[in-house]
């Protein structure tokens, strides 16, 4: 039978440390702020629809790892790694783009988009490698990581 444990970071029912669920939220607002920044800043179309899509997936994947969270159930290992893929690409995206600005006449996404979109990648890629790293269980024992 396992003990409860009594401080703010204890597991639930589930096991599940509840800064999971936080980071998970916070990394779905992240990628809110990553779909929606191309139309705060100038931007080329190629970088628009890129964040467009990234930012969308990486806010739809982490809301649901959020919702699995809150709801009881384990946190996705896969999910939070694919999201930290994602943010990975969103750090290379704008210096892989960066022809495309030149043939519209843009510089290199204007340096606040720039800026906002490698920051707010590693940002994202962090939060999101340290959930998928601290969900991951023991294959052996079935014990949540840390929990021995």
């Amino acid at each position: 039978m396992s003990e409860a444990m009594t401080d703010d970071t204890t597991t639930r029912g589930q096991g599940e440390p509840e800064g999971q669920k936080w980071l998970s939220g916070i990394v779905s607002v992240i990628g809110l702020w990553i779909a929606v920044s191309p139309g705060v800043y100038e931007a080329a179309a190629s970088i628009t629809w890129n964040n467009g899509l990234v930012g969308g997936a990486i806010f739809l994947l982490a809301g649901y790892n959020y919702y699995r969270i809150v709801t009881g159930h384990p946190t996705s290992t896969g999910v939070m790694s694919l999201v930290a893929v994602l943010a990975l690409w969103t750090i290379a995206a704008p210096f892989a783009f960066e022809g495309q600005f030149a043939m519209e006449g843009l510089e290199v996404a204007q340096a606040g988009l720039l800026w906002s979109t490698v920051v707010t990648g590693i940002v994202v890629a962090a939060l999101a490698g340290y959930v998928a790293y601290a969900a991951r269980t023991d294959v052996r024992t079935g014990t949540a990581a840390g929990t021995r």
